[in-house]
């Protein structure tokens, strides 16, 4: 897969999570995956077509999930219900739409699929290589599965 792609979901969630949670988000050390699966906590996956088509899966675990939305809402936050899993798609949304600004520097134009919430524990195959990207922030950790690829 593409540097490029990764890094501009990368740099999309560091610009999303500093200026909407005040938070640092650092890259871990990524891996080619074949298929995802999926945590508990929150799941949301958003697919891409266009130049590139694809779907990428964002992986909350239940604690930095709360934690994000805690920040986000000024609520306090303690159980997994339809607001933070809506809270979340949003977030996974407006990351994926920076990240595709990020990809027409490239020269690539795409577009999103709203985002759809997965059930913990459900395995989703991707049919392409894909790209694990965990990060870490201070509240917790979760990852991106990028698995992009360009259109023939």
């Amino acid at each position: 897969m593409k540097e490029q792609y990764v890094d501009s979901f990368l740099k999309a969630v560091q610009d999303v999570f500093a200026l909407m949670l005040d938070l640092r988000a650092e890259r871990a050390n990524e891996e080619n995956v074949e298929k995802y699966v999926t945590t508990d906590g929150a799941n949301v996956t958003i697919g891409i077509h266009g130049d590139l088509s694809g779907t990428v899966l964002f992986t909350f675990p239940e604690k930095t999930a709360l934690e994000m939305v805690k920040i986000m809402s000024g609520m306090e936050i303690d159980k997994m219900d339809s607001f933070v899993v809506s809270a979340l798609s949003e977030v996974a949304n407006i990351i994926s739409g920076n990240a595709l600004s990020n990809l027409n520097g490239y020269n690539y134009s795409c577009d999103l699929d709203p985002p759809r919430v997965v059930d913990a524990g459900t395995t989703i195959t991707t049919g392409k290589e894909a790209v694990k990207l965990p990060l870490k922030t201070g509240i917790g950790e979760f990852a991106l599965n990028i698995a992009l690829e360009k259109e023939k």
